[in-house]
Parts: C-alpha cells; sequence; structure tokens
C-alpha cells in the first residue's frame, strides 16, 4: 500500500491523463496482434522523425503547405533507400490492413 500511495503521489499528473484518455489509449488493443508489432516498434518511427526534422529543422518557416510536403518527401524518400529488412508476415499483416481499413488502403 505505500509503494502504491508514493507511486500515485509521484506520478498523479500522468495517472490522471491515463484515466482521462484510457479510451483513446487503448485503442491499441483493438488491433491484431501483428498489427500491434510494427506500431510499438517506435525506434523506426524515431528515426524517421529524426530524417524529416533534418530536413525541416533548418527552415525558420516555409512559404507554403506544399513547400513542407516536398520537404517532408525528399525526407522519406531518402530514409527508404536506407531500408532493407522485410517486415515479417507482410501478406497476414496486409490482409488484416485491407479488411480494417478498406475504404483507405489502395493497391
Amino acid at each position: 500500500d505505500d509503494f502504491a500511495a508514493v507511486w500515485e503521489d509521484k506520478y498523479s499528473y500522468a495517472i490522471k491523463s491515463w484515466k482521462d484518455n484510457w479510451e483513446d489509449l487503448t485503442v491499441f488493443f483493438e488491433f491484431p496482434l501483428e498489427i500491434r508489432k510494427i506500431i510499438y516498434t517506435t525506434n523506426i518511427i524515431e528515426n524517421l522523425n529524426g530524417k524529416i526534422r533534418k530536413y525541416t529543422k533548418n527552415k525558420l518557416s516555409f512559404p507554403s503547405d506544399q513547400s513542407v510536403m516536398k520537404s517532408v518527401y525528399l525526407a522519406l524518400r531518402e530514409a527508404t533507400k536506407k531500408w532493407s529488412m522485410p517486415i515479417q508476415n507482410w501478406g497476414i499483416i496486409l490482409n488484416q490492413f485491407l479488411v480494417i481499413f478498406e475504404k483507405r488502403v489502395q493497391l
């Protein structure tokens, strides 16, 4: 009990945030296991975000939304040149995406 009380006092803001946003936070668990494995692999995402920041950090402002999109496109294009490891079970995952997001996934 003492441990729980100390933890709750120390992290009260985080606990309140979790409780207030629980429905949004748990949406992750509605996805099939194979998709969840891709989602929670954040190192890839963090690396990609770093590449995008590299292309956009030196600009204080962009003249248009299109110029931002072009910079992000170039960052993605550069980042994908180094991607060589295939996603395991991609066929299964793609089929799950097609079922879950049938109106959004286009092949």
